[in-house]
């Protein structure tokens, strides 16, 4: 075997490789000898099969077989040799000519083929003792569980039929039927009967709410409103419309007492139980919150802290996924890059960037959890699928059945759970400060990293 090295740019390799067809010929006869002992043909006792009639019948296709996997277990002892790791599947390359695969088919030509790889690039990890993260921590405060309850008391006031004669007012429950049109003609989604509104929520088309106040049972009107620019529809995005509504049924808001006959409704013994269960909920919330600043100011640290030219194909594979992510959401929300007071220029920037540590940090993480050996179990990932499962009542089998039947999607259920496993490592290495903060400081540090790369 002949091996030289053609291209050696940067992190990516390419070679060219020749395997003498005597090397070929000897491989396909041990796969023969051992095809002898397992194929049944007619007139042939079990065993008894000549080689050379087997090789009559099966040679070209043994041989094709033989070639496949000699290029793999080839390029493995290359790359191993030379302490690659692999960032893309090797790209090989064969002679295409129909001459040239007939010689070589027919033992009378060697194998010669290029490889190109892109490799990972070495990986010098820092100190991780050395890292000092900010963990901000909030309290639960009493008014914030008060401010919880009063909303579940307002999700869950009860409505009354108003007298009859009486108008809708702001905050009153409508209950309408109607039928929308654009130009004149009516459009897919636009009816509806039976549907309640209430004014002032904000859920329908901005306006059409407005519009209701002063309707009486019986009464139709008219709404003219017209679909924001950025409506999930993009057919009618920015477009006028009239809806012909009708009103038959108007409640009037009661007042909810909070109280232990309350938090019976809501399936719990007293107030207090409520409130403890309320407190619980929002404890958990906020240490996911803590846990997420955390995490986003230890992966700051180790991008700081690991700077290299990550493989130029897996950044380019990255900003594409996000690429066509935000050109298809902004296709159909009608959004321009305007709106978001950039350019697609800029925007093209600013993603290529979030791309490279992306890929960066999830090398690094990577390094780390073999260096470490940090593994995910299949108890952890089944767990996973379970919580997933969960999520859509009535649907399990379906979930189960997808992630069995679908090792990429199961892929992806690992590789979270994998580098939380990686995060929680680290966090016990680093010097890990708890700092109090308001909850509102909690909350605004999680809009700003909705928005940060």
């Amino acid at each position: 075997m002949q091996v030289k090295e053609t291209v050696a740019d940067g992190l990516k390799h390419e070679f060219e490789i020749s395997v003498p067809a005597a090397d070929i010929d000897a491989k396909v006869d041990e796969k023969l000898v051992d095809l002898k002992d397992k194929v049944r043909l007619n007139g042939f006792r079990p065993g008894k099969v000549p080689v050379a009639h087997l090789k009559k019948l099966y040679g070209r296709s043994v041989k094709a077989e033989t070639i496949e996997q000699l290029i793999r277990d080839t390029n493995s002892r290359v790359f191993t040799e030379r302490g690659f790791r692999l960032a893309t599947e090797p790209k090989v390359t064969m002679p295409e000519e129909k001459e040239a695969v007939e010689a070589l088919l027919e033992g009378k030509s060697d194998l010669t083929y290029t490889v190109a790889v892109e490799v990972v690039p070495p990986i010098a990890l820092a100190d991780f003792k050395s890292f000092e993260v900010e963990r901000p921590v909030a309290e639960v405060a009493e008014s914030d569980v008060d401010e919880a309850i009063q909303r579940i008391a307002d999700q869950n006031r009860p409505y009354a039929a108003k007298a009859e004669g009486t108008k809708a007012e702001s905050g009153d429950r409508v209950t309408i039927s109607f039928k929308g049109t654009i130009d004149g003609t009516p459009f897919e989604g636009g009816s509806g009967e039976g549907i309640a509104v209430q004014i002032g929520s904000n859920t329908f088309i901005p306006g059409f709410e407005e519009q209701l106040i002063g309707i009486g049972v019986g009464e139709t009107r008219t709404l003219k409103v017209s679909f924001p620019p950025n409506y999930g529809n993009a057919e009618l995005a920015g477009k006028p419309a009239e809806f012909e509504t009708t009103a038959t049924l108007i409640e009037a808001p009661g007042e909810t007492v909070i109280d232990d006959e309350f938090a019976k409704t809501l399936g719990l013994e007293s107030l207090d139980k409520l409130k403890d269960a309320v407190r619980e909920r929002m404890k958990a919330e906020y240490a996911a919150l803590s846990r997420q600043r955390v995490k986003r100011k230890l992966l700051d640290r180790l991008d700081e802290a690991h700077r290299f030219d990550p493989p130029p194909s897996l950044v380019e594979d990255e900003f594409k996924l996000m690429w066509d992510s935000i050109k298809s959401e902004m296709a159909s929300t009608g959004k321009t890059f305007a709106d978001e007071d950039t350019t697609e220029d800029k925007a093209m920037e600013d993603y290529r960037r979030i791309a490279d540590r992306r890929v960066r940090l999830g090398l690094v993480l990577s390094e780390i959890g073999e260096k470490n050996a940090i593994t995910v179990t299949d108890d952890e990932v089944s767990r996973a699928v379970v919580e997933r499962a969960r999520q859509m009542p009535g649907r399990e089998k379906e979930v189960w059945d997808f992630y069995r039947s679908n090792p990429q999607a199961l892929a992806q259920l690992r590789a979270p759970i994998y580098e939380d496993k990686v995060v929680d490592f680290l966090l016990e290495l680093a010097k890990v400060t708890d700092k109090p903060v308001s909850r509102d400081e909690l909350f605004k540090d999680d809009e700003e990293d909705a928005t940060a790369a």
